[in-house]
């Protein structure tokens, strides 16, 4: 999943971002509102994590900017401000939560997977695809009763297939959504994290969720191959 996190306070953000990318998520950061805005509008997020007390155009301007231009991405507020009308302001600008500085990072993680899970496209609790199930807010996988190891960028590819599945997802689109938009590396590094997931999540049991549409890039099998 693919967050973005706007944020004007570096150091915080960074440690969040760092703390979330070991988690599996991508982490885009900007520093300002305007900024945050920009990236908002154009980036395809599961999530935007924003700050009140922004410099250029602070939170509830920008919450309020992405609702008006049709922007669903779920919103979740992050500030130091904790009176009640605050929240309530931010709220009705049309954020989906609101969390307080300081903050648990744990309940960080369980606000955003929260979120995700009431988000745009209304995501089940577990994608089944025949004996193959998915689970994005524990970040398992199962075949049958069999418990999959998988690392966290191995499962937030699958994780993005399975939002997809049955469509032809390309290697550009997996490498924008898995990967945060700073990476400049070899673009080579999703069929290496697709040979790994057919090796652990096919291979073994005789089946073919994931295939390869040559020129084109990859599909998860609704039935699960």
């Amino acid at each position: 999943m693919r967050l973005l996190m706007v944020e004007d306070e570096q150091r915080l953000a960074q440690v969040v971002a760092a703390g979330l990318a070991a988690e599996g998520y991508a982490v885009d950061l900007a520093h300002d509102g305007p900024t945050g805005l920009s990236m908002a509008r154009s980036g395809d997020y599961d999530a935007v994590i924003l700050d009140i007390m922004l410099p250029g155009m602070n939170g509830y301007q920008v919450c309020a900017a992405l609702r008006e231009a049709g922007v669903e991405t779920p919103i979740l507020m992050l500030t130091a401000k904790d009176g009640e009308y605050d929240e309530a302001e931010g709220l009705d600008t049309g954020a989906d939560d609101y969390l307080t500085k300081p903050f648990s990072f744990v309940v960080l993680q369980a606000r955003i997977r929260a979120m995700l899970r009431r988000g745009r496209s209304a995501r089940p609790s577990v994608w089944r695809f025949g004996d193959l199930a998915v689970d994005p807010a524990t970040r398992t996988c199962r075949r049958g009763d069999k418990a999959l190891d998988l690392t966290s960028k191995e499962f937030s590819v699958l994780e993005y297939l399975a939002s997809r599945a049955g469509e032809v997802v390309s290697k550009s689109e997996i490498l924008e959504h898995v990967w945060d938009f700073a990476y400049d590396g070899d673009v080579n590094i999703v069929e290496v994290y697709i040979s790994n997931l057919r090796r652990k999540i096919d291979a073994p049991y005789g089946k073919a969720a994931i295939t390869t549409v040559r020129g084109a890039g990859y599909r998860l099998a609704a039935d699960g191959g």
